[in-house]
């Protein structure tokens, strides 16, 4: 059963956000990594790049596959996570305890669209 933390939003696409004011910490949930299996590689994007929520920003290689990760908010990426570029594995260790990267966001409604702990977990089951 992956693991779903309280007090995060969720995408569709399996991404959780971390609000901390108007800045949007970004990572991939416990069912994403889990689905990606062992990870390999990591790019998590560049910094002062604009994005719009759906843009793909960083992406992710596991022995069995790579996935884009996207944004689920739209504004300017200001930090990247590139301690994950040498060790992807944390990901896989702890995936709410590593951001890929940070927004500032443009746009703070876009959250509105985004599910709480308890619908990202009921969705996760579907």
């Amino acid at each position: 059963m992956a693991k779903v933390i309280e007090g995060l939003y969720y995408s569709n696409e399996h991404e959780w956000v971390k609000v901390d004011g108007n800045i949007a910490y970004i990572g991939v949930s416990d069912h994403a990594q889990d689905a990606l299996g062992d990870l390999v590689y990591a790019d998590c994007g560049a910094a002062d790049t604009v994005v719009s929520a759906g843009d793909a920003v960083a992406v992710l290689e596991s022995v069995k596959a790579a996935s884009d990760v996207y944004t689920p908010v739209s504004g300017t990426v200001i930090k990247v996570n590139s301690e994950l570029c040498d060790e992807p594995e944390k990901i896989n260790a702890d995936p709410y305890g590593c951001w890929l990267f940070a927004i500032e966001m443009s746009d703070s409604s876009e959250l509105d669209g985004l599910m709480s702990a308890e619908a990202y977990d009921a969705f996760c089951k579907q």
